[in-house]
């Protein structure tokens, strides 16, 4: 199997950025400007284009990303963050902001799962966690509707027991082509 080095290479960008104080350029407070939480996808189409096609600039916004952009579990990490932005940094609104073509809605979990076996994974390992109560494959899933899983992850942040009445939670579909957002919730018809 070949191995990606990357880390010389970025160490060595890194390096000069630091000298050249490239940095100064972003420099920035930890308190979002704009008073905003984005919870989206990892998917590497949106690294750059999320933030430009919202017109965010570093400082904006506090940014999560993970698999799906989804709220999987009501005290997972997502939910974690989120509600740390409100209480430690001033969030007045969130914007849960899935995209169309999600490799998440279309992963195939018994592939998956075979991967992790072909990568060394013992089937111990995966019978171990299913005795104790954990569903892998389930726990793996992403979703089959980009439109219905915004609404879910909505509704698991509106509904939390820690989120405050006055938090506007907003849900967003973005075309990973063209940035173009279409709504399916507007938070602010729900405060």
């Amino acid at each position: 199997m070949e191995t990606l080095n990357n880390l010389e290479e970025i160490l060595k960008f890194n390096k000069e950025f630091v000298e050249n104080k490239e940095y100064e350029k972003y420099n920035t407070t930890k308190y979002p400007d704009k008073k905003i939480a984005i919870l989206s996808c990892m998917d590497t189409r949106l690294t750059e284009l999320l933030p430009k096609a919202l017109d965010l600039k570093n400082g904006d916004a506090k940014i999560i990303k993970n698999a799906g952009g989804t709220v999987i579990h009501p005290f997972g990490s997502a939910m974690r963050s989120l509600l740390i932005c409100i209480y430690e940094f001033d969030i007045k609104e969130i914007f849960i902001i899935g995209h169309y073509d999600c490799g998440i809605s279309s992963m195939n979990t018994d592939k998956l799962i075979k991967k992790m076996i072909d990568q060394g994974i013992d089937i111990k390992t995966l019978d171990t966690l299913s005795r104790a109560g954990i569903k892998v494959k389930q726990w793996l899933h992403g979703f089959d509707c980009v439109e219905e899983s915004v609404k879910e992850s909505v509704a698991k942040v509106k509904n939390h027991p820690l989120m405050p009445d006055n938090i506007a939670i907003h849900g967003l579909i973005m075309d990973p082509e063209t940035g173009r957002l279409d709504v399916v919730i507007n938070g602010f018809d729900y405060i």
